[in-house]
């Protein structure tokens, strides 16, 4: 194992993220990925989703929009979800803006009161999955903080699942408390994840032939809206096969 592999590890484990530079081709990103991880198929069955705005999704919080994406975890629906998320810059934003946004939830699951902290802990949650032509999930029954036989915990999060009880849904989505998957406590919990993150965040504005790697399982993320649409990211899922 090289030492530049040891210091990406090293960043992982201490920051729950790091930067790869120098990655110019997809063939690149994927040599210098399996060493992290093993690329596992996204939610269409492929290995590599282009993120890129796309027509028809303005009034949408979803990447194939400019628009804020809120903050969440990937694919909360899966079993396990991805343990890395990865993002290679391809051409960047030159708006100033289109950044990829990083926060610990382990800070913020520290930082909740005693009926908070049950609330992660202990009430389970409907993560809606996806299935293309066979290829995803059905979803899982989990807590938000998962704690598994093996000692870890992984992480599921969804501010627009919690709020608006969808994962994409429109800007002007509006649902009752009681048909949310946490009722008014899950509107609150949520809100208070998107504050202690807006405090807490690290804004990272990929550079081009770059690639962002982070936890998925203990990283929160989000995305500011950018007016570029230019920018064109290749993303890939990571499992834990190391």
């Amino acid at each position: 194992m090289s030492t530049t592999v040891d210091v990406h590890i090293k960043e992982l484990v201490e920051q729950g993220y790091t930067l790869l530079d120098g990655i110019s081709t997809d063939d690149q990103a994927a040599e210098a990925l399996r060493q992290l991880g093993e690329p596992i198929p996204q939610y269409d069955g492929a290995l590599r989703h282009q993120v890129k705005a796309a027509p028809g999704f303005e009034g949408r919080r979803y990447s194939k929009s400019t628009n804020t994406i809120l903050v969440h975890t990937e694919a909360p629906g899966w079993n396990p979800p991805p343990r890395y998320l990865a993002l290679h810059c391809r051409v960047q934003a030159k708006c100033g803006s289109g950044h990829t946004e990083l926060a610990d939830a382990r800070a913020f699951v520290a930082q909740l009161g005693e009926a908070d902290r049950r609330l992660v802990y202990e009430r389970t949650v409907d993560w809606v999955g996806h299935n293309t032509g066979g290829t995803g999930s059905s979803g899982v029954r989990r807590p938000a903080v998962e704690r598994t036989a093996a000692g870890r915990e992984i992480v599921r999060f969804s501010y627009n699942l919690l709020t608006a009880g969808h994962y994409d849904p429109s800007l002007d989505a509006e649902v009752r408390p009681e048909e949310l998957p946490l009722g008014a406590a899950g509107i609150e919990l949520a809100h208070q994840a998107e504050a202690f993150f807006r405090e807490h965040k690290v804004s990272v504005l990929i550079p081009e032939d770059s690639v962002l790697v982070w936890d998925n399982q203990r990283m929160l993320h989000a995305r500011s809206s950018y007016t570029d649409v230019r920018r064109h990211l290749t993303r890939y899922w990571l499992a834990d096969g190391r």
